[in-house]
């Protein structure tokens, strides 16, 4: 009996800290992560991009996602780094490059560099790589990407399964898949492939949960259309469950900043005033200054006032 009190004891204090130390969205507390590298490099946190470094070589997170991180660091001419945190390592972390002349990852640093700028040249530079480096998932991971956006849906199919048939455990191709298959409506599968996704990613796959979030709350809307309301309440809760994950996965990336938009019409479509007014005004906090503030401001007037007149 006295073993069990004790335990109890420490069960509730331990207990008790964790309420201390995590925000009502489930999020637990910490402080800032900067990362220093070379200047310039690029940032990704559990395959997010979240920005790049300075001139000072610095990138400062201001609320980085919690639990265990991967965080991958790449510098135009040097050759990728990968460092894996547990949730306590905050504050500074230094990320070294080492210099390379690996003419396949050069090829494809250009394709990465291309993706924002011209997505055919972006594809010819993967393809280079790939012509360089065969077995080089992470190539055929952005061919996918970019024959995507170009429209090239067939060829992004062959150049994703060619990234997971070459790394079978493979989150972000999972990903991509499921977005593929989402998009030429088999919409069975690509419920599996974002459930591997995130599977693979052992909970952690912010891309997948976008996907589902987006793939059930089309379903609701259909279903609401039909006149299927308890399908469509049924869809909308999925959609809300996969957005809040995402969230909560990507802290501050700026990708966020639309799943907090994205998932506040879910919550008013179902009604939920009290909770939706709680995400926009975490959203102000989070991206205070996002082009987005000003239309959430009026959101959460709109909402109130709602609530008011509510019986």
């Amino acid at each position: 009996m006295v073993r069990f009190r004790k335990s109890f004891v420490v069960f509730v204090a331990v207990f008790a800290l964790f309420l201390a130390e995590t925000d009502l969205f489930g999020q637990a507390a910490a402080g800032p992560l900067t990362i220093v590298s070379e200047p310039k490099a690029l940032v990704w946190i559990n395959d997010i991009k979240f920005g790049q470094t300075g001139d000072d070589g610095r990138f400062t997170i201001p609320k980085p996602p919690p639990g265990r991180k991967t965080i991958r660091v790449r510098a135009y001419g040097f050759k990728e780094a990968i460092r894996n945190l547990l949730p306590t390592q905050i504050g500074e972390i230094t990320i070294g490059l080492t210099k390379t002349n690996d003419e396949a990852e050069l090829a494809f640093q250009d394709g990465e560099r291309h993706t924002s700028i011209d997505r055919n040249k972006a594809a010819e530079f993967y393809r280079k790589a790939i012509g360089l480096r065969a077995n080089y998932p992470e190539a055929y991971l952005g061919l996918a990407r970019v024959e995507a956006d170009i429209g090239n849906i067939e060829e992004a199919f062959k150049a994703v399964r060619s990234a997971l048939r070459l790394r079978p455990i493979y989150p972000e191709a999972s990903a991509v898949e499921g977005r593929l298959l989402k998009d030429t409506g088999d919409e069975q599968k690509a419920i599996a492939a974002f459930r591997r996704a995130i599977t693979q990613g052992r909970g952690v796959q912010p891309e997948a949960h976008t996907g589902l979030g987006m793939l059930f709350q089309d379903r609701a809307e259909q279903a609401l259309a039909d006149g299927e309301i308890t399908t469509a309440d049924a869809s909308y809760e999925e959609a809300a469950k996969n957005f809040s994950a995402a969230i909560r996965q990507l802290g501050s990336a700026p990708d966020a900043g639309v799943l907090y938009q994205m998932l506040g019409r879910i919550l008013e479509q179902q009604q939920k005033y009290k909770e939706a007014i709680a995400l926009y005004e975490r959203f102000l906090t989070d991206f205070p200054d996002a082009v987005e503030s000003p239309a959430v401001r009026s959101f959460i007037v709109q909402l109130k006032k709602q609530l008011e007149e509510k019986p």
